[in-house]
């Protein structure tokens, strides 16, 4: 039970990974294969405002998150939109080099180094609930995770621009010629995304140790999710996250060595059975 409920609390992490994933692959259909990268990039941010500023890391979030969004939207408007066609390629080209760039460019500032965010008493503080002992982080970070889904639920299905995201994602050329500019509109996306992102590198940075090279293993961790959860589900993407957790809490359990490997196995059964995840978004 202990395994179940640490293992529901991680999910919450791995879904801040993937929402923005999912929020980019349902309005674009771009597959970013630097969103680790990324993650990483806003982990950095908040330890460089952190310790220069002399902030606590979750209090960074208002310097780090609008950073991450404004990075997000020129990226956007000045590369990726010139990738996006009918060949998915381009995209994953672009992308991956852009990782590599991410990952290299931060070698070189901050060394090959592992560093940490200082939450202080928030790392070990913990609450006794039924007779388990639950971490006020991990709680804090599935809280966090579900108020940000919610939101961006709510902006997806609720807003202008979400109708605007959902226009361009049913169809680009009428949205065009309805007035909507696709490239601010997919630039909003992505400064929206990079936003979550945001969100979710300083948590990682809080909970474990990061260095320029960690990002990879972020993005496969948000991919699970997203894939096992449905792609393009947000809600989905939540459940994909406790899955991928929980499955990785139960082969720690089981034995320390098989915690990643109990949730890649986890995911590919999901994937064989259901190629398009759980709770796969209904086209139409």
């Amino acid at each position: 039970m202990n395994a179940v409920v640490q293992g529901t609390l991680l999910g919450g992490l791995y879904a801040l990974f993937a929402a923005g994933l999912s929020l980019i692959f349902g309005v674009m259909r771009l597959v970013n294969i630097a969103h680790g990268d990324l993650i990483v990039l806003a982990a950095f941010l908040g330890l460089t405002v952190a310790t220069a500023l002399g902030l606590y890391p979750l209090v960074a979030l208002l310097v780090v998150v609008p950073a991450m969004a404004g990075i997000g939207y020129v990226l956007q408007r000045g590369i990726l939109n010139w990738t996006l066609g009918d060949d998915i390629l381009p995209p994953l080209l672009v992308t991956f080099g852009l990782s590599v760039i991410i990952q290299n460019a931060l070698l070189e500032v901050y060394s090959a180094d592992p560093q940490k965010l200082n939450a202080g008493a928030l790392e070990v503080a913990s609450v006794e609930v039924g007779g388990l002992a639950l971490g006020l982080l991990p709680l804090l970070m599935f809280a966090t995770a579900v108020a940000v889904i919610a939101l961006l639920q709510m902006v997806f299905y609720r807003t202008p621009l979400g109708r605007a995201f959902r226009a361009v994602s049913d169809n680009q050329d009428i949205a065009q010629l309805m007035g909507l500019n696709r490239r601010h509109v997919f630039g909003l996306a992505m400064a929206l995304s990079l936003a979550v992102t945001a969100v979710a590198g300083i948590f990682l940075g809080i909970r474990t140790s990061f260095d320029p090279a960690t990002g990879p293993a972020r993005l496969i961790f948000g991919f699970e999710a997203v894939i096992i959860g449905g792609l393009g589900n947000l809600w989905g993407t939540l459940a994909g996250g406790v899955i991928l957790g929980v499955a990785q809490a139960v082969g720690a359990q089981i034995n320390p060595g098989w915690q990643l490997l109990a949730g890649h196995i986890a995911f590919l059964v999901i994937l064989a059975v259901r190629p398009r995840g759980l709770f796969p978004r209904v086209e139409g």
